[in-house]
């Protein structure tokens, strides 16, 4: 969901600034986001890097300028890429795309490697990486803050319909179940009704793996089907964020937001304990068995002023940005429409 959503706000972004581009996307046929999508799409029947063939031939049949693996893709789908004279951009947002991304055969065929995370919080490059760079004097490597949509504010005026800007914002996130964590977006349902018996206003994100309804979370506005542009003035309207360690979380820090993070996928609690060093993040020890601690958290900031500014003040010190123009600037580069200046 996450490389979906930063995709989306990408295209979006390149078509505003361009609006004579064309756009294709490749997205799994049973994706709930993939259904009624503004782009043009291929449906394939599993993720991009099952469907190599697929892959291929699709980018064979629409010879694009540019083509952007997010954290998705095999080497043959690469090497379509360059037979077709494309730019090759991979996104890589784990570890082990990472280390992919880093592989001699890889890095002749990357034009640009983002590595979704700042250095503090993804890792600075190794001694191993920085010496392969040397050595083949490619891919760009760059790391992402976060990719922010422009707000829309009408959308988040017609969804939260009369509720009222929220005082805690919740955002597990969660486009597929994850097996590999104990906490899950179910956890996240039960801390919002804790916070809401307390009488601040909480909204609840929901993502496609969440199936609750809105009669089990009394007090509780839950909001489904939310755009990259509804999300931003949502960030920006509340006053406490509950996320896990996804992109959201990284939107949220780059409006200089207080956060309070838990992770519901293996790969997130090293990102968060990061923020947390940092001092960026409020990291609760979360027992999805009682659920308390992560809920006290959310209410500790909301009920303390002077104890929120101060890790908002903590926030802005870190210096999360938007990456999302650079990142329009440069694909514009590649496609022949920015200056090369803007690199």
């Amino acid at each position: 969901m996450g490389e979906f959503a930063r995709a989306r706000s990408l295209a979006d972004a390149m078509q505003a600034r361009w609006p004579n581009i064309e756009t294709h996307f490749l997205l799994h046929r049973d994706a709930p986001y993939a259904k009624e999508f503004h782009h043009p799409v291929t449906m394939i029947p599993a993720s991009p890097t099952l469907c190599t063939d697929e892959v291929v031939r699709t980018i064979e049949q629409f010879r694009p300028d540019v083509v952007v693996f997010d954290n998705a893709g095999r080497t043959g789908a690469l090497r379509a890429a360059v037979r077709v004279g494309a730019r090759v951009v991979y996104v890589s947002s784990r570890g082990r795309q990472r280390f992919k991304a880093f592989r001699l055969r890889w890095m002749g065929l990357l034009d640009d490697h983002w590595i979704s995370y700042p250095a503090p919080i993804a890792g600075g490059l190794g001694f191993f990486e920085r010496l392969k760079l040397r050595l083949l004097g490619r891919p760009q490597v760059r790391f992402l803050d976060a990719v922010l949509a422009p707000a829309d504010e009408r959308a988040a005026d017609e969804l939260l319909a009369q509720f009222g800007s929220p005082d805690l914002l919740m955002v597990p996130g969660g486009g597929s179940q994850f097996d590999d964590a104990s906490i899950t977006p179910n956890d996240f349902a039960r801390w919002s009704k804790v916070v809401a018996a307390q009488g601040f206003r909480v909204v609840f994100i929901a993502g496609p793996a969440f199936s609750g309804g809105a009669e089990d979370m009394p007090g509780v506005r839950l909001i489904r089907g939310v755009s990259g542009g509804a999300l931003h003035a949502f960030l920006t309207r509340t006053k406490v964020v509950f996320v896990n360690g996804g992109d959201t979380l990284l939107q949220a820090l780059a409006l200089g937001k207080a956060c309070v993070a838990v992770p519901i996928a293996g790969d997130q609690a090293a990102r968060i304990a990061r923020c947390a060093a940092l001092g960026a993040v409020t990291a609760p020890r979360a027992v999805a068995s009682t659920g308390i601690e992560p809920a006290e958290a959310c209410l500790e900031l909301l009920r303390d002023e002077v104890l929120r500014r101060a890790l908002e003040t903590r926030v802005r010190e870190a210096g999360f940005e938007d990456a999302l123009p650079a990142l329009v600037e440069r694909l514009g580069v590649h496609l022949g429409l920015a200056s090369i200046s803007s690199r």
